[in-house]
């Protein structure tokens, strides 16, 4: 083949080197043959392989969410891309940056259920925001081009790029040509916001007296924590967080109230709740805050910050609407406030009250040094005991249940980028295979991944990717035994009646299953272990930890909204509620 000629398979491999890919995760399979084979014959763009297709959507989610940039994964055609359609929905409902890679059979085939035939773009279509099917080789770059700009720009997202087979053909040769600029029709890029609506936020902002900054996972895909933070210091109003946004706004500094909605702090929902203005910056006011929108913050003006026009005035009608890039809005506003001349309110009876609800019902964070005789683990122990050993500092992953709640609660992240988790999908079997992609991303960092025995058999296979490439990641299993978030509201709404949440009989010994791959197993069953097992795991830089804690498996997770109510209406603990 001439130097300047290119098959398909290889002009999609040079465009990923192009955009500045390194590392993708895959499975191979038939109809991406001719692509793994053109991944054989160069060396900028490692792949990696994964045991589940599923696996290696997260664990690119993992890096995206972790580096804030594209990742990529490679799949087959049929149950290949099938497999990858919960990771494709996961990073979809968190608006994280992917492009996704699948084999699909010949061209000529397409519709006539052949062998691994399925309709990528079809079943895809309500979870991307865009897809492209390759029709000619030579339209590869340029598509590779307006994929990953499409994905990261705006409000970030997964885009799906399906591949016949035919267009990787190595037969078929063309010369390469990479697009340097792009345009896209009909596509357009929201920067700053409206400069009027701009000094109408900055008014309100300054008049309230009861203000509360509530920010999501938006203020971290914009880069956005800086100017957040700077904002905060000048209105002096409380910070609260979503479950996507724990980060963007330092969990020690004065002004965090915790994170807020479903299992949100007490003070974080009822500042909610009494406040006369919530502003919004990243946020989509979905379910898990709100609860019932009809209830939700009728004393408080509202302003909305956010990339995508079609979430502001959803769920709730807001006063103001900042149209824009959260990072440029945020500077803006910062820039407004410095030059306006009004004078902020007094916020100091509003921090009273505040004060006043953390005193009364706020999170304990020194259950770690409670004295427990009975030597039973409780969940919110294992949390502080992980977030002492590692200081704060360690990339936490999580699965999907009660321990992602006490993860959320116990563990203070400081920075952003630092928090991974599934949110908008709830996805079990996330938190190990984009722990993966975390650790591939940052070698050095401690990376842990915080799961519970129901989640972690999900993708437990990718235990063998961990020990094929020597991922040292540790795994904090939270067992109770049970499905707890499901027992969990057995208890609280069926009387008890335990309908298909426990399986503790058939449980595998993770210790010696953990071992079976070459990783290291421990388990915790008494309090006193807890923290030196805590710090042997992390001592163990170079080898996986599975860390199996044995916990109450009654405990639940507290606070929690009252299902239709308001933010005020929570469950404090299962004799306590506040309606």
């Amino acid at each position: 083949m001439s130097k300047n000629l290119i098959n398909g398979g290889g002009a999609l491999i040079r465009a990923l080197a192009d955009e500045n890919i390194d590392l993708i995760f895959g499975y191979p399979g038939g109809a991406a043959l001719h692509i793994y084979d053109a991944i054989y014959q160069q060396n900028e763009v490692q792949h990696i392989l994964v045991r589940h297709e599923q696996a290696a959507v997260h664990a690119a989610d993992g890096f995206a969410r972790a580096t804030g940039k594209t990742g990529v994964a490679l799949v087959t055609s049929g149950p290949g891309a099938t497999n990858a359609i919960t990771g494709i929905a996961t990073a979809y409902m968190d608006s994280i940056p992917l492009v996704v890679i699948s084999g699909q059979v010949a061209s000529h085939l397409i519709g006539t259920d052949a062998f691994q035939e399925t309709d990528m773009i079809g079943i895809s279509r309500p979870i991307v925001k865009h897809s492209f099917l390759v029709q000619s080789a030579e339209e590869i770059p340029a598509i590779v081009k307006k994929a990953f700009h499409i994905a990261s720009s705006g409000r970030p997202g997964p885009v799906v790029i399906d591949v016949p087979k035919d267009m990787t053909d190595p037969k078929v040769t063309f010369e390469y040509k990479y697009p340097k600029d792009l345009y896209l029709r009909s596509y357009p890029i929201l920067g700053e916001a409206d400069s009027a609506h701009v000094f109408e936020a900055v008014k309100i902002l300054k008049e309230a007296k009861k203000p509360v900054i509530y920010a999501g996972g938006g203020v971290i895909q914009s880069n956005a924590s800086e100017e957040l933070i700077n904002l905060s210091k000048m209105v002096g109003a409380p910070v609260t967080n979503t479950l996507m946004g724990l980060g963007a706004f330092p969990a020690t500094d004065n002004q965090f109230i915790g994170m807020l909605g479903m299992h949100g702090t007490y003070e974080a929902n009822m500042v909610m709740s009494e406040a006369d203005l919530i502003f919004n910056v990243g946020a989509r006011f979905d379910d898990r805050i709100t609860n019932n929108p009809k209830k939700f913050g009728l004393e408080a003006k509202k302003i909305h910050v956010d990339s995508d026009p079609s979430s502001i005035d959803k769920i709730i009608n807001v006063d103001v609407a900042l149209q824009g890039d959260a990072k440029l809005v945020l500077s803006q506003l910062c820039a407004e406030f410095k030059k306006s001349e009004l004078e902020n309110a007094d916020l100091k009876p509003w921090w009273k009250q505040i004060n006043g609800w953390k005193q009364k019902h706020g999170l304990n964070h020194d259950m770690l040094d409670l004295e427990n005789q009975n030597e039973i683990i409780l969940p919110q122990q294992v949390i502080q005991s992980l977030y002492k050993v590692t200081k704060g500092k360690a990339f936490i992953t999580s699965d999907v249940g009660q321990h992602q709640m006490f993860a959320a609660q116990y563990y203070k992240f400081d920075e952003p980028r630092k928090w991974i988790n599934s949110g908008g999908l709830g996805t079990m079997g996330f938190g190990l295979p984009s722990a993966m992609g975390v650790k591939f991303a940052f070698p050095d960092e401690d990376v842990a991944c915080v799961t519970g025995e129901g989640s972690i058999q999900m993708c437990i296979q990718e235990l063998s990717t961990c020990s094929q490439y020597g991922l040292p990641v540790k795994i904090v299993n939270l067992n109770n035994r049970a499905l707890g978030m499901v027992k969990q509201w057995q208890d609280m709404q069926y009387g008890g009646r335990y309908s298909s949440i426990s399986y503790e009989d058939s449980l595998p010994d993770f210790v010696k299953l953990a071992e079976s791959f070459g990783h290291v197993g421990l388990k915790v069953e008494k309090f006193s272990e807890l923290n030196s097992a805590m710090e042997e795991a992390f001592s163990l830089k170079d080898r996986l930890v599975f860390l199996d804690v044995l916990i109450d498996p009654d405990e639940h997770v507290y606070p929690m909204l009252e299902a239709g109510g308001s933010m005020s209406e929570m469950r404090i603990s299962k004799k306590d509620k506040t309606f």
